[in-house]
């Protein structure tokens, strides 16, 4: 039985790719992921359905709207958005969003 007993060297699986994931500067990149992915859950159906391209560069989240009336609703909530996307993300990913 002593022979299935962690050593020091040893660690869970999750933490060892956290560290992977981090040491190489993609954590980020898959935080920017689930954020995309989680679009609908957080704006609702309405509007996952208008966006046609969500993309995040440099600290911004750049939308692209098949309506312009959606388009300029979200516009007056920026804040909203961001709050969201940094509260989905867990940390401040973005302080932008661009419309097109």
């Amino acid at each position: 039985m002593s022979d299935l007993k962690r050593t020091s060297n040893e660690a869970p699986l999750k933490e060892v790719i956290n560290r992977w994931l981090k040491a190489y500067g993609l954590d980020k990149k898959m935080k920017e992921m689930d954020v995309v992915n989680s679009w609908e859950e957080m704006m609702g159906t309405a509007v996952a359905h208008r966006t046609k391209e969500i993309k995040i560069r440099n600290g911004t989240l750049y939308l692209k709207m098949d309506s312009s009336v959606m388009r300029d609703e979200l516009s007056h909530g920026k804040q909203v958005i961001i709050q969201r996307v940094n509260e989905k993300a867990g940390f401040q990913i973005i302080n932008d969003v661009w419309f097109g």
